[in-house]
């Protein structure tokens, strides 16, 4: 069953994003290399990003009483005596660990020299938060000081957006690109829920024009390939959750999709 939604499925950026991310970049790749032979090579990078679960990170304060106020009511025992006391239990409380995250991004390279033409990153929730979104600006910033274009694709309404120097407008969604030529002048695409995916250009070395992505059927193709319908409870918000109109006009888009919606 195809996605109920136009262009992104909200539902999509929760629990299945790891495998959403890979497939969607490998179809990317698909897309784009026979537009590219035989002078351009297109290939996955794979990397690894330290990630801290932001679920694990929840304290409850005020639950306990200070030490100071407890009272048990009983003699305290006579000086010296020896007194067999009960040792109470440990709280059993999750640490915050690091995860090793999977992140795979495309580089398009000259197929003579091997030099880095376009680098194409599709944003995770790891890039997007704490060292994770810290180590992602430092491998920015390396690109955007060197020869290779820039095309940032940012389908996650949470986290850090890529910075800027003017405030970017309400929208869920952003591609980014970066043209070399153009820098500091990025061209950006805000995204909406109701809009399918754009077709964005890819730009290439100065000789040559730029290709085409058509992002909305490469998504579509992995949503049907490895049937993400199957794995989606579309009677139930997103996680996250839409807010206020957004929610409203996805449980109408729902409920005519035939799904009971619960906002």
């Amino acid at each position: 069953m195809p996605s109920p939604f136009p262009g992104m499925d909200p539902y999509l950026e929760g629990s299945l994003w790891t495998t959403v991310h890979s497939n969607l970049i490998e179809e990317i790749g698909r897309q784009l290399a026979p537009k590219l032979r035989p002078k351009y090579l297109v290939r996955t990078v794979r990397r690894f990003v330290l990630d801290w679960p932001e679920e694990l990170a929840i304290t409850t304060q005020g639950r306990y009483p200070d030490v100071g106020i407890i009272s048990t009511h009983e003699p305290a025992p006579a000086y010296g005596a020896e007194t067999a006391v009960a040792s109470p239990p440990p709280l059993q409380i999750p640490t915050l660990m690091s995860e090793r995250v999977p992140i795979t991004s495309l580089e398009i390279r000259d197929t003579d020299t091997k030099e880095l033409v376009t680098a194409i990153e599709l944003l995770s929730p790891a890039n997007k938060r704490g060292r994770g979104y810290e180590e992602y600006i430092e491998k920015r910033e390396s690109l955007l000081h060197s020869r290779a274009h820039l095309l940032e694709m940012d389908l996650l309404r949470q986290g850090q957006r890529v910075p800027m120097q003017r405030p970017l407008p309400p929208a869920p969604y952003f591609i980014f690109l970066s043209r070399t030529e153009k820098r500091p002048i990025t061209d950006v695409w805000p995204l909406q829920l109701d809009r399918p995916l754009p077709t964005i250009p890819v730009p290439l070395l100065p000789e040559d024009g730029d290709i085409t992505l058509n992002l909305q059927p490469a998504l579509t193709t992995i949503y049907d390939l490895y049937s993400y319908d199957l794995s989606i409870d579309y009677t139930q918000p997103p996680i996250p959750a839409l807010a206020d109109e957004t929610a409203k006009w996805a449980a109408q888009l729902l409920q005519k999709a035939g799904f009971a919606h619960l906002s």
